[in-house]
């Protein structure tokens, strides 16, 4: 097998990313950008109008590592005592009625194209796990190979609109925590419909270097001719999704179009200007921050990925709440989020891309001692926008201490089944056979938010 060499970061086997990266090992069975798709595949799952209606629609959620307080963002509580309302002040928002904090001024200027979410529930536990996010469902009692996100329950059922743009994109780091770093993992649907994550170092090995087109071609029936060969001895079943890493890995190398997509250079600068960059390192063991992940998620869109999932910072403030949201967390997601929400409406994406944010639990209504909130899995809140929905109303609420849900409680199942409404699934037809064979539905029973329209 040839291998180029290479050095820096290690990847979970052993193996230097620059072994493989090279796309001049495209050929002889070499470990190449195919294998690169599949092998983060396999790393992730050891982890944990009529006009209109013909459009693609898509999916872009951010994942909020460590589950902000929901109760500091849409729904605080000025008539509780001062132990559980904090410190920040209400604002009105572009909705009469509706306020949330006033350390989010973008979004409320916003609000009329967003809908707020003060009633999540159905997280199982105060485990940190970005799994009900994706799949809205339990990893309790879970069907052989686990259940499959959201992202790659579409790959399967709608398949990418074009070959050479992945219809499910990952922008997710490599975390400490390793669901810190999921895009939604494949589950029993397998390693070839798991997210594309492109990488920095990656992206510029997404490019053929030197080669032409004949000779990749060359190549490509080489190691059809030897991977024939492997299949027939391979025993871990990796082999079974090659021909979509290969696939997917020819499509990059013969369109620039999932390498422009990523390349926010391209973009207007006073539009790179609004959303900003944040930062782009790792925030503990959570994500980065980095804004211009919003902005290349609305371009990964426009190039045709059918659902982008992006993860963003780290909200699980047990100590320093207050210091922690308003010095770095609320004023950057403030200014991504408004500046996608803002774009999407701009360009007439917003019946057609969704956009879903929100973290896996809420937090304690009652400040700790270290002034920080802790794991509070019995509500949460989100903010969705657009998709076509019913925008500028809120959708539940939350006692006067905002610990339970009191009125309208918000499954994530229905938030999921509001997404795969909005990309065109009927969760009543279809089904998908785990690895017993048992057909299993997408949601576990629940239906779409009837109040999105």
């Amino acid at each position: 097998m040839l291998t180029i060499h290479g050095e820096k970061k290690r990847l979970c086997d052993g193996l230097a990313r620059r072994d493989f990266l090279k796309i001049g090992a495209l050929g002889v069975g070499g470990l190449s950008l195919s294998s690169l798709l599949a092998m983060e595949a396999a790393a992730a799952g050891a982890g944990k109008s009529s006009t209109k209606s013909k459009k693609q629609k898509s999916v872009i959620m951010i994942y909020m590592c460590g589950a902000p307080s929901h109760q500091d963002m849409y729904d605080l509580k000025m008539d509780a005592p001062s132990e559980i309302r904090g410190e920040f002040k209400p604002i009105d928002t572009s909705v009469p009625g509706i306020q949330i904090c006033e350390h989010l001024p973008l979004l409320a200027r916003n609000m009329d194209k967003c809908v707020p979410l003060r009633s999540v529930v159905g997280s199982p536990n105060g485990n940190h796990d970005s799994f009900i996010c994706y799949t809205g469902r339990s990893f309790q009692n879970q069907p052989p190979g686990g259940w499959p996100s959201l992202g790659s329950v579409t790959s399967r059922v709608l398949g990418p609109t074009d070959p050479a743009v992945p219809a499910f994109v990952g922008l997710t780091p490599v975390a400490r925590h390793p669901p810190y770093g999921s895009p939604g993992h494949p589950g029993f649907l397998g390693p070839a419909m798991s997210a594309f994550r492109p990488s920095g170092e990656g992206r510029a090995d997404m490019v053929l270097d030197g080669i032409s087109h004949d000779r990749l071609n060359d190549r490509r029936s080489l190691l059809g001719s030897l991977d024939r060969i492997r299949r027939d001895v391979d025993a871990s079943g990796m082999m079974n999704g090659l021909d979509a890493f290969q696939q997917q890995a020819f499509g990059l190398l013969t369109s620039s179009k999932i390498v422009d997509a990523l390349d926010v250079s391209k973009e207007d600068p006073k539009v790179r200007e609004r959303y900003g960059k944040g930062d782009d390192k790792n925030f503990g063991d959570g994500a980065p921050r980095n804004l211009e992940h919003f902005l290349m998620a609305r371009r990964l869109v426009e190039a045709g990925c059918r659902v982008v999932t992006l993860n963003f910072g780290r909200w699980d403030f047990h100590s320093d709440n207050f210091n922690g949201l308003k010095n770095t967390h609320l004023p950057q997601f403030d200014q991504g989020l408004s500046a996608l929400i803002e774009d999407l409406h701009n360009r007439g994406l917003d019946d057609d891309v969704a956009v879903v944010a929100w973290g896996e639990f809420g937090r304690t209504p009652t400040i700790n001692k270290d002034a920080g909130r802790d794991h509070w899995p019995q509500v949460g809140g989100a903010l969705l926008a657009g998709g076509g929905w019913n925008r500028g109303q809120v959708i539940g609420a939350t006692d006067r201490l905002g610990g339970v849900a009191v009125d309208r409680p918000v499954h994530f199942g229905e938030v999921l089944a509001s997404l795969y409404k909005h990309l065109g699934i009927d969760i009543t037809a279809a089904t998908l056979r785990d690895l017993a064979g048992r057909p299993q539905y997408l949601v576990d029973g629940h239906q779409p938010l009837p109040e999105l329209g």
